[in-house]
């Protein structure tokens, strides 16, 4: 045991996914409570600094989805001000956050990643879009996938399988960000691995299978229940399995994340799992899919969570 005692769990935040952040951040305030921790539910504002340096905790737990907890930003300042946390360093989340960025990185490490194009709003204005989509129907054949190049929870994100459906697909991309991601859309079975690391190296969780009832893993099907069903472990053979673990720990090491995340996946039908996004802090809420895996794994969620703030702790 440590001397950890003291943790504060922040959540909510000013990003898209605020409501999604204070369910994940009562989950692990309730988890850590539960295993005899202090713990203090904390909504980030403009008193937030200043109150960590007069009351510095042992950990901090950033349960903040979104911009304001996965762009490095706010991890940034806790390194600043030298304030252990859970999760990915700033630079880590940096690289993760940027999904162009991230497949170029995975790819390096080995990871199969969809062929794509990223597009800058003003490509549009400089280059005209007629060009542009002329030249994009040479070289991507649709289904295609389009989303911000930053941004989570599938927000901002269409599937495109006629053409005449791009314009406003790219419209409600930018709607979240001044960046695109234009991407070959891979058939298969779409599955999440999670990742943890408690101290002794990276370990893959058991893959969750997502079958969406609508046929589209929308923000609406990830967080309303009943809407998608899932299967953990996934029905995927043992040596697909194993290899879909591997891509994991492969993309979790080569994005230098830490303590824990969860890895998107879609397994086509020769069994290759292609790499989609990184999550540097994955959803923890009733129906997330990194609970999922630790329950199907035999983890105690507050175990794992206390372990993770130890790992902070003594880091």
């Amino acid at each position: 045991m440590t001397s950890l005692k003291r943790v504060i769990v922040l959540a909510g935040g000013i990003s898209h996914e605020r409501d999604v952040s204070l369910r994940s951040g009562r989950r692990v305030a309730d988890s850590l409570l539960e295993h005899g921790l202090e713990v203090e539910l904390r909504d980030p504002d403009a008193t937030l600094l200043a109150y960590l340096r007069d009351n510095r905790p042992d950990a901090v737990w950033p349960a903040l989805h979104g911009a304001s907890g996965e762009d490095g930003a706010l991890r940034g300042l806790l390194e600043f001000l030298g304030v252990p946390f859970v999760g990915s360093s700033s630079s880590a989340a940096r690289l993760a956050w940027d999904k162009p960025t991230a497949k170029i990185v995975v790819a390096r490490a080995g990871v199969a990643t969809p062929r794509s194009i990223t597009l800058g709003r003003d490509a549009f204005r400089e280059l005209g879009a007629d060009a542009i989509f002329a030249a994009i129907d040479d070289e991507l054949p649709v289904p295609l996938v389009v989303k911000p190049a930053q941004g989570g929870s599938a927000q901002g994100v269409t599937i495109v399988t006629e053409r005449e459906a791009m314009p406003r697909a790219m419209v409600e991309a930018y709607t979240y960000w001044d960046v695109a991601l234009v991407e070959q859309q891979i058939t298969g079975t779409e599955i999440a691995v999670g990742v943890i690391d408690t101290g002794d190296g990276p370990v893959a969780l058991p893959a969750v299978e997502i079958e969406p009832l609508s046929g589209v893993y929308s923000f609406e099907a990830r967080y309303n229940a009943g809407e998608t069903r899932f299967f953990t472990p996934a029905r995927l053979s043992d040596e697909v399995t194993a290899r879909a673990a591997q891509a994991a720990v492969d993309a979790h090491v080569a994005l230098g994340m830490r303590h824990l995340s969860r890895v998107d996946l879609i397994v086509d039908g020769a069994g290759t799992p292609w790499f989609l996004e990184a999550n540097v802090l994955p959803g923890l809420t009733e129906t997330s899919l990194l609970p999922q895996a630790l329950e199907a794994a035999g983890h105690d969620l507050g175990w794992v969570y206390t372990r993770l703030a130890e790992a902070a702790h003594t880091a």
